[in-house]
């Protein structure tokens, strides 16, 4: 009873000691000088980036892309995985809080010297030990260190939180833009085929009208090469949509295949900008939460590189049986028990710990830059995004009036060279300038589309939590093998 008082006791002090004794710098967010408003101010409804904005396209084929990729993107899986490892972790180093308990037994046959002090003349030197015993040991935190190692470990769990929430955010903004710039490219296919198809028939009707001497060789061959033209950039369209096509592939876990096909790029509904302060985005962006979790986290290494300065302290005890004979091995007079208490404490280290403070602390540093410079980037890349929405929107106005006034300038030469007003050079001019204009129009499209996925991208919200509920837990499983041994093309 008596060494029962004395444990009780050691563990009251220990505890009150634990919570009013921890070595090292807390926590505090540094301040990084935020701008009021950005660049290009719109004015929109800010519950935008906490909606599934990517369904205001009103493409169910793109929703259901995206559904896909939350659940099956391997990069989503790897992210949830290193979760669990940082959770594992975290257990472990919380054990340390509490007593360690275990047990053992064993059974062992032994020789004694003959020739020791004590020993009988002619007595057996033989015997057998039976032992069974219940061990515990406690290692007190009375200086923080374990509370310290909690706290960065702890930091570590949430930064690989929101890594997995920044890839899902990468994977919800590429599907949605490959998805677009695949539309894209499907439509200046059909730009670039129905040329071909047009110059085709201007070709038979040129040889035709040569065959007659109404058109000279040198209109004939202007006009194969207005059809070699055409016919050339369609081969290469065909290749950027079919790794356009593979690039989702990847993205939603599969081997490289086709994709099914929604709403034309036309059709989509266009979607709006979202508005949102600045200082919003400390709590938005994932990548932003994960540097300040790493800060935190490589702030409490500081102190338990500090608590290494002071003793520790630990408490051991073991209750048991033991005896030379099995049957009497439960027996009262059979009990062993023990109980102890060992500290150590550093006095010369030569260096030792002063370096790894001073390790903790240019690594803690490092960590504070990080959080500045990712800060500062992501302000520039919601800038960036929003002068790009802008200055796209802009420039795709100006394309689309420009494809208009060449497909009016192509008739008008098409109609002089049929009156004998203009050569047929005129006419190669406008029809290709008009098909390069198509062809830039709809890139020029792909790029404002882009540039407003990007804000949405940059400026993080409440809708990645939303994605996030999307996911499904990962279980772990082998890799399947479709994926190993991909069908080629």
């Amino acid at each position: 009873m008596g060494a029962r008082n004395v444990i009780a006791m050691a563990t009251f002090s220990c505890i009150t000691l634990m919570t009013g004794c921890v070595i090292g710098p807390d926590y505090e967010r540094p301040e990084v000088e935020v701008p009021e408003q950005w660049r290009i101010d719109y004015r929109s409804a800010s519950d935008l980036t906490n909606a599934k904005w990517w369904q205001q396209f009103n493409d169910p084929v793109l929703d259901g892309l995206i559904e896909t990729a939350l659940k099956e993107n391997l990069d989503i899986r790897i992210a949830a995985g290193r979760v669990n490892q940082f959770l594992g972790q975290l257990n472990t180093t919380r054990a340390e809080f509490f007593p360690q308990l275990g047990a053992g037994g064993g059974v062992s046959r032994n020789r004694i010297s003959e020739e020791t002090f004590g020993s009988t003349p002619g007595s057996d030197p033989y015997y057998t030990q039976y032992e069974a015993a219940l061990g515990a040991s406690w290692q007190l935190d009375l200086f923080g260190r374990v509370q310290r190692q909690t706290e960065s470990v702890q930091a570590q769990v949430y930064a690989s939180e929101q890594g997995r929430r920044g890839v899902i955010l990468s994977v919800v903004t590429g599907v949605t833009s490959s998805y677009v710039a695949l539309r894209g490219l499907d439509r200046q296919l059909v730009i670039a085929q129905e040329t071909e198809l047009s110059y085709k028939d201007s070709v038979t009707l040129f040889k035709l009208r040569h065959s007659y001497g109404t058109v000279s060789q040198l209109e004939v061959d202007q006009v194969e090469s207005q059809y070699q033209l055409a016919l050339a950039a369609v081969p290469l369209i065909e290749a950027q949509i079919a790794a356009q096509e593979n690039l989702i592939s990847i993205l939603l876990g599969r081997s490289p295949g086709a994709i099914g096909r929604g709403k034309s790029l036309d059709n989509m509904t266009i979607v709006g900008v979202p508005e949102a302060l600045p200082a919003s985005l400390l709590t938005r962006r994932p990548d932003i939460q994960q540097a300040e979790q790493n800060l935190i986290s490589a702030n409490a290494a500081v102190g338990v590189a500090e608590s290494l300065y002071y003793p520790d302290i630990s408490i051991t005890g073991n209750f048991g049986q033991a005896s030379a004979d099995l049957g009497d091995l439960l027996d009262s007079s059979a009990k062993i028990w023990d109980i102890g208490a060992s500290i150590t404490a550093p006095i010369f280290t030569f260096g030792r710990i002063e370096g790894q403070i001073q390790s903790a602390e240019a690594l803690r540093q490092q960590a504070e830059d990080r959080y500045r410079f990712t800060l500062l980037s992501a302000l520039k890349e919601v800038n960036d995004a929003l002068v790009s929405t802008d200055k796209n929107a802009q420039n795709y106005q100006a394309l689309k009036q420009r494809e208009k006034a060449l497909l009016s300038y192509a008739k008008l030469a098409d109609m002089r060279f049929e009156n004998g007003a203009a050569s047929y050079l005129e006419v190669l001019y406008a029809n290709n300038e008009l098909f390069q204009a198509q062809l830039d129009t709809v890139s020029s499209q792909i790029d404002y589309y882009s540039a407003l996925i990007d804000v949405y991208k940059s400026m993080g919200g409440g809708w990645v939590d939303q994605a996030v509920d999307m996911v499904e837990p990962v279980a772990e499983s082998s890799p399947d093998a479709s994926l190993l041994m991909p069908e080629w093309r």
